[in-house]
């Protein structure tokens, strides 16, 4: 009896020794390698979802820096950002994408209950079959992501955030570093798919078009305080997105990818 507990106590602490070890073995597999997201991003949640290690930072080009000098071991990014910005002939050829993670939709955000949004679903319509949007993005190479427009009619609501912006003579887009949608060039001007389409819908209102730049976390916030009138800078439509905003249609198809250093 006594050399049987003998053996059950050495089999138990054996047998702990094993599970620890394994767990710890686990653990340090997914601690190995850290991604760099940006805050409040798709590429965040889907990273959360995950259980992976995180590094948040303020955009996805950070997220593509952080890779690149070795403080991130991979980012998880826009997959329309990743073929612009990374590879041949661009300023990460040393980088790639790899496993797509997800799928997905752009769309474009107002406040609660604006009929901003219903207007921005009319103007993709006309656009899509005018042949316009095709031709703003084949400038950005996103030609092949499009949503096809389904028709849609402007419903002005009561208290118009339409009329608020035609009266005031500006629309004010929130927007973030974020090419092939939102990015500067050479002149200091706001340029891309979602920069140009927010232009081409400042003329249908017969407005100006102002730029700010925001931070991503807090973009519901700052369409509810009125700092800005829409939120369009290549933003997925996720289920959180769709309860704090009022959004306009998909108009863009969507992945978020992992990007590593090419070995």
């Amino acid at each position: 009896m006594k050399k049987l507990a003998i053996i059950l106590a050495c089999v138990t602490v054996m047998t702990s020794c094993f599970t620890g070890c394994s767990n710890k073995e686990a653990g340090n597999k997914v601690g190995e390698i850290t991604y760099a997201v940006e805050a409040g991003s798709a590429g965040e949640a889907i990273a959360k979802e995950k259980g992976y290690q995180i590094n948040s930072v303020n955009s996805q080009a950070d997220a593509l820096m952080e890779v690149n000098s070795g403080t991130s071991n991979a980012a998880i990014i826009d997959l329309l950002m990743a073929g612009a910005m990374i590879g041949e002939g661009t300023s990460y050829p040393n980088l790639k994408h790899t496993t797509e993670l997800t799928t997905e939709e752009y769309g474009v955000g107002c406040r609660k209950d604006s009929d901003l949004a219903s207007y921005i679903n009319e103007f993709f319509y006309e656009t899509y079959k005018d042949g316009s949007m095709l031709e703003i993005a084949k400038q950005y190479g996103v030609q092949e992501a499009l949503v096809e427009q389904k028709e849609a009619t402007y419903e002005k609501s009561e208290n118009s955030d339409v009329e608020a912006i035609k009266s005031n003579g500006k629309l004010i887009v929130g927007i973030t570093d974020f090419a092939p949608m939102d990015y500067k060039n050479d002149s200091d001007e706001w340029i891309g798919f979602d920069a140009d389409m927010a232009k081409k819908l400042g003329e249908k209102l017969g407005v100006t078009v102002e730029f700010v730049e925001i931070d991503w976390d807090t973009k519901a916030m700052e369409l509810s305080s009125k700092n800005i009138d829409v939120v369009w800078n290549g933003m997925t439509l996720t289920d959180e997105v769709k309860n704090a905003m009022n959004c306009s249609n998909a108009y863009c198809n969507n992945a978020q990818v992992i990007v590593e250093k090419v070995k």
